[in-house]
């Protein structure tokens, strides 16, 4: 079942939300994205196939921010973090007529999304210390930067690439209170592999408060809001397939495969009780983020 409700929260001088009708305008089928490649970003193996399981689900979020972009006719546009392309594409629908890039930490994943076909550039960069010549008029971002440490310094620098008028746009995940990701730390904790686990780096939790002080000097407008989408999952350990896409992947790839295995029958174990499936099959998984469109000064 692909459809899924929403509530929406505002935050510092958010505009109503846009129809829904536009969002789904700019979404596009993701499903040739779906391939089995594995990918690392630093020292951690990503994989699409899993990660696009739910291409509609996790490609929502970035139509959602797009469609509250107030760019009509961008010459230079950018996505950071743009994987596959899945989210690239959306901006190429909007803005055809832009010079648009891609950028990722990921020659694999600059690979697999030069062969999707979607026209733009692709820029093998890291992140925390891309630095481009040329600013932009849209710097675009969809759940990327909950991988990135100090944001205080990252943000600003980012604004810095954008041009006087342009937009910073991005969304991250909020959803770390959540059952599944309180079940998967305490998984963690468990001694038969806690030592093994205790490296492992949180992801950046994004707070709307902070992002509007981080960004508010840099900025002649801002536009914050947190949406909670009602998605509903189909199939047997919904919850876990969508985690193991995203969160749980530092954790397994710690383990040796005797470890690994006990480590996902505990956590899928605690997810399924977490999350039953209702009477029709389906599992309903409720899922926060967090958007932030910031025009420059």
């Amino acid at each position: 079942m692909a459809s899924s409700g929403e509530k929406e929260r505002g935050f510092y001088g958010s505009r109503p939300a846009l129809s829904t009708a536009r969002a789904q305008r700019l979404q596009l089928n993701n499903n040739r994205w779906n391939k089995g490649l594995s990918l690392k970003l630093g020292a951690m193996t990503w994989n699409p196939g899993t990660y696009l399981a739910f291409a509609d689900q996790r490609t929502r979020p970035a139509a959602d921010l797009l469609a509250r972009v107030p760019a009509e006719n961008p010459a230079r546009v950018i996505d950071l973090g743009c994987g596959p392309g899945n989210s690239t594409a959306l901006l190429a629908a909007r803005w055809p007529g832009a010079g648009l890039e891609g950028l990722d930490s990921s020659a694999e994943m600059l690979t697999q999304a030069q062969a999707s076909g979607v026209p733009a550039g692709w820029v093998l960069a890291d992140l925390a210390s891309w630095a481009p010549a040329v600013p932009y008029d849209v710097i675009f971002s969809n759940a990327t930067f909950q991988w990135v440490p100090d944001q205080a310094a990252l943000f600003p620098r980012l604004m810095s690439f954008v041009k006087p008028g342009g937009v910073f746009a991005f969304q991250v995940p909020v959803n770390f209170n959540a059952p599944s990701h309180v079940l998967l730390w305490e998984t963690a904790a468990d001694p038969r592999w806690k030592a093994k686990l205790a490296g492992i780096r949180e992801t950046e939790r994004g707070m709307p408060a902070l992002y509007y002080d981080i960004l508010r000097p840099h900025a002649s407008a801002l536009d914050i809001w947190q949406t909670e989408y009602l998605q509903v999952m189909e199939g047997d350990d919904a919850v876990y397939r969508w985690v193991s896409g995203t969160a749980l992947r530092p954790y397994v790839q710690a383990l040796d495969e005797a470890e690994r295995a006990a480590f996902i029958a505990a956590y899928k174990a605690k997810l399924n009780a977490a999350y039953p499936r209702r009477a029709d099959g389906a599992t309903l998984f409720p899922f926060q983020r967090l958007f932030v469109v910031a025009i420059k000064s």
